[in-house]
């Protein structure tokens, strides 16, 4: 014992370190910090999670509808519709050919680069053979609350009261709680994708709709008011 006493005088270096008791406390309150946090954010994913789980498809019964609402998505740099943005809209045509209603509502503005996606859509729906009476562009929103909303406000100025709405399965639980507190009727339907997703892609994407839906359930639903 005398000769390792000896050594550690020679090096204090080596000497143990005692925290002090203030020390301590302050490493455990880091420790329960992080602790309280980590469960915080799992609550909240779980919340959003679930709220996914049982989000409202529709509020109706009914087969056809006063219009059929596209919801916004990019276009690529080039002011062409991406592979998401087209998948929509060609659902939304087949959609008007089966006559679910006789009126195409698309809703985006320029909320990722220069181009107005509801514009965009516009010029694919034409395309494919659907006449420019029937098309109907919101070009202002910024996202899908806004989409919701100013597509409503277009319903209400012609009198419209239903509307089917389309848009990436992903998408599509979120767009629900959003139009649940619309006064329209109103149910949604999803547009397969142009080509098989991979297992990558696929999770990816439905992780960020997840931390989509729990922001618009802690923040953006109260925050973002909008009246149709």
């Amino acid at each position: 014992m005398a000769a390792i006493r000896n050594r550690l005088a020679e090096n204090p270096r080596r000497r143990p370190h005692n925290r002090s008791p203030w020390q301590r406390r302050r490493f455990g309150w880091k420790l329960k910090l992080a602790a309280l946090a980590f469960v915080v954010v799992l609550g909240l994913f779980l919340w959003g999670l679930l709220a996914r789980a049982y989000a409202p498809t529709s509020n109706t019964n009914r087969e056809q509808f006063d219009a059929i609402i596209v919801l916004g998505t990019p276009a690529d740099s080039d002011g062409n519709p991406t592979p998401s943005q087209l998948s929509r809209v060609s659902e939304a045509v087949r959609e008007y050919e089966r006559g679910a209603a006789p009126r195409l509502i698309l809703s985006g503005g320029a909320a990722h680069n220069q181009y107005v996606e509801a514009q965009v859509m516009a010029r694919t729906a034409e395309a494919q053979g659907i006449p420019a009476s029937a098309v109907f562009v919101e070009g202002q929103a910024q996202d899908t609350i806004q989409n919701a909303c100013y597509s409503a406000r277009i319903m209400k100025q012609h009198g419209w009261g239903s509307a089917e709405v389309v848009s990436n399965q992903s998408h599509l639980p979120r767009a629900g709680l959003i139009f649940s507190r619309l006064p329209i009727q109103w149910r949604t339907h999803g547009a397969p994708a142009l080509a098989p997703e991979s297992a990558l892609v696929a999770n990816v994407t439905t992780f960020v709709e997840i931390l989509k839906t729990t922001r618009y359930l802690v923040w953006t639903r109260q925050v973002e008011q909008c009246q149709p």
